[in-house]
C-alpha cells in the first residue's frame, strides 16, 4: 500500500510533530496486506500520555497506543492511499 510517494497537508505539518507523523506512517507500514485505502487515527490526551486509536474498515483493524508526550494532541487524521500516492491529512481538511 505505502510503496508509493507520501505527502502530508500543511495542517498536518503545522499541528503534528514529525515524530508522531513517522509513528503513524509506521503503524500503516506494519499492517498485513491487503490494507484499506483509508486509515483513521484518533489522537487524544490521556493524563500525560498521547493516546492513538488506529482503525480501518476493510479489512477491519483496531489498535490503540499510549505514548509518553510532553504536549499530547487531540486531533483526527486520515492516511489515504489512491494507489499512486498516499497523503496524511487532518479530518477537517478532507
Amino acid at each position: 500500500m505505502l510503496d508509493n510517494n507520501r505527502y502530508l497537508t500543511c495542517g498536518v505539518d503545522n499541528a503534528i510533530p514529525i515524530e508522531l507523523q513517522l509513528f503513524l506512517w509506521n503503524c500503516v507500514d506494519g499492517l498485513p496486506e491487503p490494507r484499506d485505502h483509508l486509515q483513521v487515527f484518533d489522537l487524544k490526551q490521556v493524563g500525560c500520555l498521547q493516546c492513538i486509536t488506529h482503525r480501518s474498515e476493510e479489512p477491519e483493524h483496531h489498535m490503540e497506543y499510549l505514548l509518553p508526550s510532553e504536549h499530547p494532541i487531540t486531533e483526527k487524521l486520515y492516511i489515504i492511499d489512491d494507489g499512486d500516492h498516499s497523503i496524511m491529512l487532518l479530518a477537517n481538511e478532507y
